[in-house]
């Protein structure tokens, strides 16, 4: 029974790294406070943006933290603990949360982690302001667009400035030939 119980604790410990490995960032909140409607209504915003909230005892989690190499971590896995894994945008665990914790003042951002760096609660609600990639990528590109766009319009009035001067000539010669 014991052995058994070991067993699982163990499983648990690697399912949280495995999410914490596989997650673009990740947010630690407090959610005390909340009921059970908001906490459905936060898990339903997280869940419509592929991120996976989870409600899991700190010393699974310190110990999934700790065994990856964030052992300062530990000094926020206290009190009620639960965690937002963002799997696919960066950004989106930490929008979610800060929009949600702005409207309901019991959820507390506790820290979380980005690129591998741990991050403090104004780092995540700075995160949060933040366009959306596709937002992000959309201007970078608008920016690498707009040189060449200038250069072809330089081109092109260039371009139409020869074309017309070539066409006085053109009707100059013909008015020349016939005169």
């Amino acid at each position: 029974m014991r052995e058994e119980k070991l067993q699982m604790k163990t499983q648990l410990v690697e399912e949280i790294k495995e999410k914490i490995q596989s997650a673009q960032s990740i947010v630690l909140v407090n959610y005390r406070g909340l009921d059970v409607a908001e906490v459905t209504e936060l898990r339903s915003q997280y869940r419509e943006a592929n991120v996976d909230y989870k409600v899991y005892k700190n010393t699974m989690m310190r110990r999934a933290f700790e065994e990856l190499g964030y052992d300062d971590i530990s000094e926020f896995l206290k009190g009620p603990s639960a965690v937002a894994f963002s799997m696919e945008d960066a950004v989106a665990a930490a929008k979610i949360t800060s929009k949600f914790a702005e409207e309901h003042e019991e959820l507390e951002i506790k820290s979380g982690i980005v690129d591998g760096k741990i991050i403090t609660k104004e780092e995540i609600q700075d995160l949060a302001k933040l366009p959306a990639r596709e937002v992000l990528i959309a201007q970078v590109l608008g920016g690498l667009n707009a040189p060449l766009q200038g250069f072809v319009n330089v081109l092109n009035g260039n371009i139409r400035g020869l074309a017309v001067v070539l066409q006085a000539i053109a009707d100059k010669k013909a008015e020349e030939a016939t005169a």
